[in-house]
Formats: C-alpha cells, structure tokens, sequence
C-alpha cells in the first residue's frame, strides 16, 4: 500500500478510536442538559433546570457538597500518603541493593493491576481486623492510598533511574551532607514527576467508586452519590450533571500532569536525560 492509502487509513483509525472512547463521556454532558426526567434519544435540550438542581435544591445540593467534600478531602489525604511512601520506596528500591529487590519493586506495582473488588475485599478484611482504622474516612484514605502509592513510584523510580548518578557524587564532593544534596539536588530532579505523580493520585482517589463503597461506612462521596441515584429517575438528571462535573474535575489533574511530564528536561538539570524522560514517567504510571 502507498504512504499516502497508509496515512488515510490511519487517521481514520485513530478517530475511530477516539470515538469509541469518548462518544459515551461527550453523551454524559449532553444528558446533563436534558429536559426529560428519563433520558430518551434524541434528547429534548435544552434547560438548566439540572443545574439549579444540583446547586440550589434544599433536598439534593447539601448532600452533593457534602459529597463533594468527602471526595476531596479523600483525594487529598490519600496523595499526600502516597507521596510520602511511593517517593521513600523509590528512594530504598533505587539506591540500595539487598535480596529481594527486584520482587519488593514488583509488589509495589501490583495493587494496581488487581481487580478493584480484589482490592476491596481484602482492605474491607483489614479494617475490620485492625483496631485504630474505622470504616469511614480513614478507611477510605488508606484504601485509596494503596493504589495511589504506585502511581508516585512509578514516576519518581522512573526519574531517579533518567538522573545521572554524578549529580549526587558531585554534590557530595563539594561538601554537601545528604540532607543538602536531597533538598538542593535529588528534590529538584524528581519536581516535576512527584508532581505529576500527585496529580494523577489525586484524580484516581477523586473517581474511585469500586474500593470506597466497601470502605465508606456512613460516609457518601460524589461517586458514590452517582452510584446511589442513578436508578432513581426523579434525580436522574442532576446524576449526568455531577457526572459531567466529575469528568471536568478529573481531566484537569491528568491534563495538568501531562504538560508538566512534558517539559524539557535539559542535560543541565537532568544529568544528560532528554524530553522523553519526563513523558516516559507519565507513561510508566
């Protein structure tokens, strides 16, 4: 086949493809403008009736914004304990050589790659065995965490291996301590991986449904508030909305973590790494 039959059939592909992938979310945001209680096709647009519902109804909008904040309050949490453990085991895994290395980088990996309800059945186990965790918000920080953690370790093992291992000698050399050389040294070179690490955590404990309905107790985030109402046709259509909502806010940590990933990583900063580096991080989480 001629490069240019090739080049056809690959753009048709690739919308094809884009397609398949977002015609559902763009249906979401249409239904979020619907007229009718139960969705119909085509839809009867167009009214801000679910809007108003969402933000100013006395017997929806307080459980929506509580909702809301429980999700974000989990998504805060859960990142910032991520950030600690994922960047520390980068750190260990990185530096030190010991028996078991190579296994304990791959159990790091593998809560992500198990079955949500795989997950959740064994985080639910472990509340109700451990004492000082409660089925709640702790709960929910601590299950959403465990996920979360290999998204930071994934992009902060990717960068330390990218980084040269002169920088460091260097800096030690000319005197620094090891506190130094992390804050003025290593801390600078993992910026922007940590970063978007925490920004890619952050949206998959905002969405997270599967680990928190086992974990949540009394407590309701946005997901689950969808999850509750969706068979309810009375507030079908303020559903679609905070599901609109939802998708907005998650878009914007992963959009935002993509530009900063693609930065440009000059031999100055990076110890000779090039631009791929910092899409690769991305792409190893």
């Amino acid at each position: 086949m001629d490069p240019k039959g090739v080049r056809v059939l690959t753009r048709i592909w690739t919308w094809f493809v884009l397609a398949f992938l977002y015609i559902p979310l763009i249906v979401v945001g249409i239904y979020a403008f619907n007229k009718d209680r139960i969705p119909s096709f085509p839809p009867d647009l167009f009214t801000l009736h679910w809007f108003r519902v969402v933000f100013s109804d006395p017997g929806v909008a307080p459980f929506i914004r509580a909702a809301f904040g429980n999700s974000l309050e989990a998504a805060i949490f859960a990142t910032l304990l991520a950030l600690v453990l994922g960047t520390l085991a980068a750190f260990a895994i990185h530096r030190y050589r010991f028996f078991g290395r190579e296994a304990i980088s791959f159990v790091f990996v593998l809560p992500i790659a198990l079955p949500g309800i795989v997950t959740a059945l064994a985080l639910s186990s472990m509340v109700d065995a451990v004492p000082f965790i409660r089925f709640g918000m702790s709960a929910i920080i601590v299950g959403h965490a465990t996920f979360c953690v290999v998204v930071i370790f994934n992009n902060a093992i990717a960068r330390l291996r990218r980084s040269s291992p002169s920088i460091i000698e260097a800096s030690m050399d000319l005197g620094a301590d090891g506190t130094q050389t992390f804050w003025y040294v290593t801390l600078p070179t993992l910026k922007t991986a940590l970063v978007a690490g925490g920004l890619l955590a952050f949206g998959l404990s905002f969405d997270e449904i599967v680990v928190t309905l086992y974990l949540a107790g009394t407590k309701q985030t946005l997901p689950l508030w969808i999850y509750n109402n969706i068979q309810r046709p009375v507030y079908l259509g303020a559903v679609y909305v905070v599901g609109l909502i939802v998708l907005l806010i998650s878009i914007v940590p992963v959009y935002l973590a993509l530009r900063l990933t693609g930065e440009t990583a000059t031999p100055s900063r990076m110890g000779g790494a090039t631009r791929g580096a910092g899409v690769e991080d991305l792409g190893a989480a």
